[in-house]
């Protein structure tokens, strides 16, 4: 049997980030490091050599006046030794030379092999020596000086020591404070994902996470919006159940009555033909609730540029197949000019309009239903029935509501309209009569125009 294979643990975001922190934060310490050593390598080197052309300067008379005076003892083969300073520190590595080369003063400490750089005015380096030159600018002579290059080594060493080692003690305290700091900016997240993590489908309250910075904030609204989305679609599944539980419960029980009474009474045929109506009823029914259950959901709902005049024409057209409604509805457009465009789903919409001329021929009791698209882009469907009553208009749009035992109302059909027009973001009115009319009841869809 082979082994199984444990994965290696996944890395941590906030390891991930206390280590790409510590990496460029180091990088970036180095390159301050190196440019540091570089400007303080220049500036010990610049004071030095500002020190060394003021002493040269003022040795220089001072050592033409010992050359002077002493001027009967030079030779061409001996060279004059100044005298030893008083202070030991104070003492100066300097040599006067002729334009030939030839050293005609020296001074008392000055190694014989000092000075050996060619003779010219300004900086010159050996081994071991940083030298100046300058002539006098009355007699041809030369001074010049000379500084022992370890000194500057030195000097720059203890410099740098005394900046880098507290820099370096303190690189490791600062990785640790990146990393207690990434640690705490970064709970947040976890305190998130145990926030979402809580949530079930009988939990979908929005994360309540205040203070957040302006990126999670985003993700924090994106994951609302989504369990918003969730709660609106239970929302619906529940709705359809209870939906159909009430209104799926008369019709099947009036359904199993009649045709248990027919089997009781060998198939009688009027049980037959009401048990019939009664799966018709019940296929309405489920008709409708089906398009609730969409119209409440939106998911699915578009926003395309609709011919108003097209929508309302298909919408005739299936109601004109029957041939009992063909002389009762009448579709009444625009005489001239541009076709009114809305924006919307179109089959959302044709459900709404057909919703509406059916309870309108249903409850208009064979009186004329109409169709019409005016110039302004609305839809609307009038009928010159009975009408209803200022209260009853009121409440048309509820489900389930029954405004008499003989009229069951508008019961779903209105509902299904309201929640589409709702979700067009667009505007149902009822109005019953119908303006200029002594009765009836018209409905208006006014749309949002493309």
């Amino acid at each position: 049997m082979s082994a199984t294979t444990v994965p290696p643990p996944r890395e941590t975001l906030a390891g991930r980030l206390i280590r790409t922190l510590i990496l460029w934060v180091g990088g970036v310490w180095l390159l301050c490091v190196v440019g540091v050593v570089w400007y303080v390598d220049g500036e010990i080197n610049y004071n030095f050599d500002n020190e060394l052309v003021e002493v040269s300067h003022r040795m220089f008379d001072l050592a033409l006046d010992e050359l002077d005076r002493r001027q009967g003892e030079a030779t061409s083969e001996r060279i004059l030794i100044a005298p030893a300073p008083t202070f030991a520190d104070a003492a100066v590595m300097f040599q006067v030379v002729a334009p030939g080369g030839r050293v005609l003063l020296r001074s008392t400490e000055t190694p014989g092999d000092t000075f050996d750089v060619p003779l010219s005015t300004g900086f010159a380096n050996d081994a071991a020596w940083r030298v100046y030159t300058v002539r006098h600018p009355k007699r041809d002579l030369y001074l010049q000086v000379g500084d022992p290059l370890d000194r500057r080594r030195e000097t720059l060493n203890r410099t740098l020591f005394g900046l880098i080692i507290p820099l370096g003690a303190v690189l490791p305290l600062l990785a640790w404070m990146l990393r207690k700091i990434a640690r705490e900016e970064l709970q947040v997240l976890q305190t998130m994902a145990t926030e979402i993590g809580q949530r079930s489908g009988t939990d979908l309250r929005p994360l309540a996470l205040p203070g957040l910075p302006r990126e999670l904030q985003t993700v924090g609204d994106h994951v609302n919006r989504l369990l918003d989305r969730l709660a609106q679609a239970l929302d619906v599944e529940r709705a359809l159940a209870a939906n159909a539980a009430h209104e799926l419960r008369t019709p099947l029980a009036a359904a199993r009555l009649r045709l248990q009474t027919a089997l009781d009474h060998d198939l009688r045929r009027d049980d037959v033909v009401a048990a019939l109506g009664a799966l018709r009823t019940l296929s309405h029914r489920t008709e409708k609730l089906l398009q609730l259950s969409r119209a409440e959901s939106g998911a699915s709902f578009t926003r395309e540029r609709i011919d108003l005049m097209q929508l309302a024409a298909t919408v005739a057209q299936d109601f004109w197949q029957d041939p009992a409604v063909i002389d009762r509805l009448g579709l009444k457009v625009p005489d001239s000019g541009d076709a009114p465009v809305a924006l919307g789903d179109f089959d959302a919409l044709a459900i709404a309009l057909r919703n509406l001329v059916e309870n309108a021929l249903h409850y208009a009791q064979g009186a004329a239903v109409e169709i019409e698209v005016d110039a302004d882009g609305r839809l609307i469907v009038r009928d010159f029935g009975p009408g209803v009553t200022e209260g009853e208009l009121r409440t048309l749009q509820l489900r389930h509501v029954r405004h008499s035992a003989e009229r069951a109302g508008y019961g779903l059909g209105m509902s299904i309209v309201a929640t589409i027009v709702q979700k067009h973001d667009a505007q149902l009115e009822l109005l019953s009569p119908p303006p200029g009319a002594a009765h009836g009841f018209e409905a208006r869809i006014t749309l949002m125009r493309a």
